[in-house]
């Protein structure tokens, strides 16, 4: 009898924790509406270049996630989910898309935040052999006031359902020694490759690379740590520029080309 007892008030027990469990459990997966509001991004991308992945953030005000400041004091920020997409090439064009629901629904309930993409070289050996892709061009685009998950430089805010982006580039070839030897290609462009922008009605984002290929800028890093020297940069008018900067010099290239143009 007392086994009996025992055994009841155990299974009793065990079936009010495993209800407790479930019913604390927290579902944070999405499920977007198929016919709810999206954003489309179109990229149209120069034959030398490829997308680099989609990075997508989506934020909660119902599934909150508790942080303590350096004091110790707790503070409830909207929760986040994230995942990432290739985007794809419409048929044989040069025009990647991808789209993006706004709701991403789930019972967190949670809502587009930001979303990163960019470009980089895709084949970087038609600057030698040895090169490799290095870094490319970066967009960060917020659909709402919460600080992205990536940002770098100050942002651009703008108004309306379209956000158009076009923007020059120019390659880039670095040479480094210091923890071992590597050829680059990267690509130069302006506030340091990252575009960012706050466009909270935006639902159509087009993205024009404009590479200038004939345009090249390479640099050469020190062999050893010594202070005061530089990455020495060698521009396409013969110039060498020796200084802190770790990328070239945007405007300089700009005036270089646009020199070369006016001379045509």
């Amino acid at each position: 009898m007392n086994h009996a007892k025992s055994f009841f008030k155990t299974s009793v027990l065990c079936f009010v924790l495993l209800t407790f469990l479930s019913g604390c459990a927290k579902d944070y997966s999405m499920n977007p509406p198929p016919d709810g509001e999206k954003v489309e991004i179109v990229i149209k991308m120069p034959e030398e270049l490829e997308p680099q992945p989609l990075r997508v953030m989506y934020r909660s005000s119902v599934c909150r996630k508790v942080v303590h400041d350096g004091d110790g004091r707790p503070e409830s920020l909207e929760g986040y989910n994230g995942y990432g997409s290739e985007l794809t090439r419409r048929g044989a064009t040069e025009f990647y898309e991808a789209k993006l629901s706004i709701d991403g629904g789930g019972r967190c309930k949670w809502r587009l935040s930001n979303v990163v993409f960019g470009i980089k070289y895709r084949l970087p050996s038609r600057f030698g052999e040895s090169v490799t892709q290095g870094t490319g061009g970066t967009v960060i685009v917020k659909f709402d006031g919460n600080r992205a998950q990536l940002s770098v430089g100050g942002t651009r805010k703008v108004v309306g359902p379209y956000l158009t982006i076009v923007k020059d580039y120019y390659p880039w070839v670095s040479e480094k020694f210091i923890d071992g030897y590597a050829r680059r290609a990267n690509l130069s462009s302006e506030n340091r490759g990252y575009l960012n922008y706050e466009a909270r009605e935006a639902r159509s984002i087009y993205f024009e690379p404009v590479l200038h290929s004939d345009v090249v800028v390479t640099s050469v890093s020190p062999k050893k740590h010594v202070i005061g020297d530089f990455i020495k940069f060698y521009y396409p008018d013969g110039s060498v520029e020796s200084d802190w900067r770790a990328r070239p010099n945007f405007e300089k290239m700009q005036k270089i080309r646009l020199a070369a143009e006016a001379k045509k």
